[in-house]
């Protein structure tokens, strides 16, 4: 049963904080924002929900993505787990007992747990869980 109390927000989008991402990409140099929105897209090219992200091509791609955390993570996970070409960075609530995390990122991708919890966006509270940096390497 998942409690109201693990929310601090009403959206499952989480601006992914600044600083945080200058350091991912000083090691990547991002190519593609994959879960962007026009106010907090991290490169030039970037595709949004209404241009359904699971359906956009990323091939040859240095991809960023910092998906919904709640109602399409697994089908995020799964999508790029099967692609092919290029790289892709995401960072994610770092939920190892889920069964996403077991059948498309444990022993199938390089993990970097986060020390301490984030602050997405202008938010003044650390989330509410811990996160991970997920790296898909074709």
């Amino acid at each position: 049963m998942i409690n109201n109390w693990m929310f601090t927000s009403k959206t499952d989008l989480r601006a992914t904080p600044q600083d945080f991402y200058d350091k991912l990409n000083e090691e990547f140099w991002f190519t593609l924002d994959a879960c962007a929105t026009e106010e907090n897209h991290k490169c030039d090219k970037y595709y949004t929900k209404e241009q359904d992200w699971l359906k956009q091509n990323r091939d040859n791609e240095i991809v960023y993505c910092n998906p919904p955390y709640w109602q399409e993570i697994k089908n995020r996970v799964e999508k790029w787990h099967l692609a092919r070409g290029g790289v892709v960075v995401m960072l994610l609530p770092a939920r190892t007992d889920t069964k996403w995390f077991h059948d498309y990122i444990y022993n199938k991708s390089e993990i970097r747990f986060i020390k301490g919890r984030l602050k997405f966006g202008d938010s003044k509270n650390s989330a509410p869980f811990p996160s991970m940096i997920v790296i898909f390497r074709s």
